[in-house]
């Protein structure tokens, strides 16, 4: 499905009226999506938000209990999906379900009429009288978007108007879109960088984008790059390896950015894309509660003074505009001065307005306007953000903060020549002697759990970050979410399971 800007316009009026007419009831707030990244679920995630309807864009990559949680959190009575997205996922939603594309059949020759009067005849603010839109707060509630489970029940983030108009403005003054930019769509709604960035931001600004539903599939998505130009990808480490092993440097010939989210980027993955297809990768820095984006560096080919930085190996990049960060002691919550790491706090206009009916979790997160993001970071005297860890990545092993992604990250180079699999995730148990344990699942591999050991030694690793040679779980697969991130609670569940408190 191809569309322009005023064939995009038309269609979500025609929607809107159906979705009034035939389906929602004057009560209904929230209203489930359950559509990939495409021409449809644009036109869906449109159509709500012109009816003044909060759309809840649910995670089909989690099993049918957590979605059914999500939905019952929010009070969904509807969701709006496809024959082919329900064919695939096989499985029962409690809530109605409408699927679009029969719904085609119930615009009338008035709904069509009326439709194409207002978007090619009627000026933009009679239109947005007519539709209601005046009405609409800044801080009204646009979305709900839940966040990954990752490391427990996800909670759903609520987001207004102003917090995503916010992200939209920041993108667009530090990577200065334009309409010759092409964006490759391949993160889902659900994630927040697939809302805000290849959705809310395209749909924003004069600028383009061509969707694929799998990020996974790297010869369509290569394909999709070449026939329409895409010039920025955002994606995650995960997905890139993909994109290195089977698209052409050819299809991929007019990217001008690439910015890698959702996992640190490392150093020999941005060599490798950067070799293949002449672009090199770059970090940023968001998360859910903050609708998403936190911090970026900016490709110089975007940097309007070429004697201004805009991005540095290793960092995440500076705060977007209108955004600050402060970094506390992990303990003593005072705050550091540069170069020492502790936890990132962010302030700005991007903080979500809170967790759906869970105030004490919001209270706990956000204070004085600070919204507590759990990473390990610390801040240069440059003013580039650099994540460290997360909080939850570290254990406190005889008194000392042992980071879990540094000795993951050390066991898949020394174990593995294969950067597209991720062979090793390190995770923690608790014990009574020293706190914590760290334990380590693996693939099938070619060294005994001693032999690692000493490899994490011979590296230079600190004796009490390695972990013992019983502390060894071999999987049949690493426990990933569908963006490609690490499934924390399982990982943690696995652990749990095999070795127990205090064994």
């Amino acid at each position: 499905m191809e569309m322009t800007g005023s064939s995009l316009l038309l269609r979500s009026l025609v929607l809107r009226r159906i979705l009034n007419k035939h389906v929602l009831t004057d009560d209904e707030k929230f209203v489930g999506v359950l559509l990939p990244p495409s021409g449809g679920g644009v036109l869906v995630n449109a159509a709500l938000s012109l009816l003044g309807r909060v759309g809840v864009n649910l995670n089909y990559t989690v099993s049918a209990e957590v979605m059914n949680d999500c939905i019952a959190q929010c009070g969904i009575r509807h969701v709006l999906t496809s024959r082919k997205v329900m064919e695939k996922l096989d499985m029962k939603i409690d809530a109605e379900l409408v699927f679009v594309e029969e719904l085609r059949d119930k615009a009338s020759v008035s709904d069509k009429l009326i439709s194409a009067i207002q978007a090619h005849a009627v000026p933009v603010f009679v239109l947005e009288r007519q539709l209601g839109l005046t009405k609409i707060s800044p801080d009204d509630l646009l979305t709900v978007i839940f966040t990954s489970g990752s490391t427990g029940s996800p909670k759903g983030v609520m987001l207004s108007q102003y917090n995503l108009e916010s992200n939209v403005e920041a993108i667009d003054q530090v990577v200065h879109l334009t309409k010759n930019d092409m964006l490759l769509g391949v993160l889902p709604f659900f994630h927040s960088a697939g809302y805000t960035v290849t959705l809310w931001t395209a749909l924003a600004l004069d600028t383009a984008v061509v969707y694929h539903f799998n990020p996974l599939d790297a010869r369509q998505v290569g394909k999709l790059a070449g026939k329409y130009g895409a010039t920025i990808l955002i994606a995650t480490p995960t997905f890139m390896r993909h994109y290195i092993r089977r698209c052409t440097p050819e299809e991929f010939s007019k990217l001008d950015i690439v910015f890698a989210g959702a996992e640190k980027l490392p150093k020999d993955l941005a060599d490798a894309f950067e070799e293949k297809f002449g672009v090199r990768p770059y970090e940023t820095f968001g998360s859910t509660e903050l609708s998403p984006l936190v911090a970026t560096n900016v490709p110089p080919s975007r940097t309007p003074n070429v004697n201004q930085s805009g991005c540095r190996e290793g960092t995440c990049g500076h705060p977007i505009p209108g955004v600050m960060v402060k970094i506390l002691h992990p303990d003593t919550h005072e705050e550091l001065g540069t170069d020492q790491p502790g936890i990132l706090h962010v302030k700005g206009p991007n903080v979500m307005q809170g967790y759906l009916n869970r105030p004490e979790q919001t209270a706990e997160a956000v204070q004085d306007g600070w919204y507590n993001t759990g990473d390990m970071a610390l801040v240069d005297p440059d003013g580039f953000l650099k994540i460290t860890g997360r909080l939850n990545r570290f254990s406190k092993i005889g008194g000392e903060m042992v980071p879990h992604l540094k000795v993951e990250e050390t066991l898949q180079k020394l174990l593995s020549t294969d950067e597209e699999t991720v062979v090793v995730a390190v995770t923690a148990v608790p014990d009574k002697k020293k706190g914590e344990r760290l334990i380590v699942a693996h693939l099938p591999i070619d060294k005994t759990p001693q032999e690692a050991c000493k490899l994490l030694a011979d590296a230079g690793l600190p004796g009490i970050w390695i972990p013992s040679p019983d502390s060894f779980m071999e999987v049949a697969e690493i426990p990933l979410l569908g963006t490609g991130k690490l499934d924390l609670k399982l990982l943690r569940e696995l652990a749990e399971e095999k070795f127990g408190e205090g064994e």
